[in-house]
């Protein structure tokens, strides 16, 4: 018994002592062993995940100080307006180009580049142009792109040289820069060679083909000659020169037609066809030259002469050389059916 009367517990272990109670898995300090579960959430949903407590590394914590302070700075406040008009741009740049305006922006920008160019003394002043004929002084600053608010600066000599070359009339171009405010063209123009006929259109050609102008009554085209026909373009050197070299010829032909893009056939001014062959055209032309000053071949009442066989020449008769022909024929042989026997 103790002082009060009272009956002093045994000091050894009772049964049981030092045993805890049973808990769940996962209970911690304080947690009340009939803690009732967290109900486990239903099928098809995700859990949510956990709270990362791990403290964060040196770099998260640098780019997080830098950021604050950037946000807080003069710099920092610029350069997210520089970074805004880079967005804004890129965006504006864009539509630029699905819209469709890219030439449009093209020019203003060359536009803002002139006048800067012109504001430091780089303004083109003189231009001094040679060579050209048919080709006037405004088509070719036209085409070259110099206006009155040109900068020398931001001229592109090949791009004007190419695109004054492109001109029809124009065989070549140079183009001189010469600072700070003076530019020289020389042009090199094509020659008018002969008219074209195709598809009833009739056009001023080069002696390479290139059509250059349309026909009009102007003096200069009235005496050229005509070629006719697809593909005829391509070949006119080589019946015009050949024709040249006989000018005698070349005065009774009215016009060069090219036949099924392989051969030629002359139409002369009294209305013979000359067919010549696809081989030695400059031979049969000299036949065909010799046989008119023997036989005054092309003054006679023809329509075709022939000359594609190498070893005969064909002819044929109008309708009405041929009928009198025919009654020629027909009345010698009258006559000697009359005569004597």
């Amino acid at each position: 018994m103790d002082g009060g009367g009272r009956v002093a517990g045994s000091l050894g272990p009772r049964p049981g002592a030092g045993r805890r109670p049973p808990q769940r898995p996962g209970a911690g300090y304080g947690a009340k062993p009939d803690a009732p579960r967290a109900p486990a959430p239903p099928p098809g949903r995700h859990k949510r995940l956990a709270i990362d407590t791990r403290p964060a590394s040196r770099l998260a914590l640098f780019l997080r100080r830098l950021s604050v302070r950037m946000s807080t700075s003069r710099l920092g406040r610029r350069s997210a307006s520089l970074l805004a008009i880079a967005v804004i741009g890129g965006f504006s740049a864009y539509g630029t180009v699905l819209g469709g305006h890219v030439e449009e922006a093209k020019g203003i920008v060359i536009d803002v580049a002139d006048a800067a160019g012109n504001l430091a003394g780089f303004k083109v002043k003189e231009v001094n142009i040679a060579g050209h004929n048919h080709v006037t002084p405004a088509q070719i600053l036209e085409t070259a792109g110099i206006k009155s608010s040109t900068s020398i600066l931001f001229l592109n000599a090949d791009e004007m040289r190419a695109r004054l070359e492109a001109m029809p009339w124009i065989a070549s171009a140079s183009v001189r820069k010469f600072y700070p405010d003076r530019i020289e063209i020389a042009i090199t123009e094509r020659q008018a060679y002969a008219l074209w006929q195709v598809n009833g259109e009739i056009k001023v050609i080069a002696r390479d083909g290139i059509p250059i102008a349309p026909y009009s009554d102007d003096p200069r085209y009235v005496q050229l000659p005509i070629v006719v026909g697809e593909g005829a373009q391509n070949h006119v050197g080589e019946i015009v020169d050949a024709l040249a070299r006989l000018p005698a010829l070349k005065e009774q032909v009215r016009a060069a037609i090219f036949v099924a893009e392989r051969r030629w056939t002359l139409k002369t001014r009294n209305g013979i066809d000359v067919r010549l062959p696809e081989e030695n055209l400059e031979g049969a032309l000299v036949a065909l030259m010799d046989l008119d000053r023997e036989k005054k071949l092309l003054s006679r009442d023809i329509t075709i002469v022939d000359l594609r066989l190498p070893d005969r020449v064909v002819v044929r008769q109008s309708d009405a050389a041929a009928a009198a022909r025919a009654e020629m024929l027909k009345a010698r042989a009258k006559a000697k059916k009359g005569g004597p026997a």
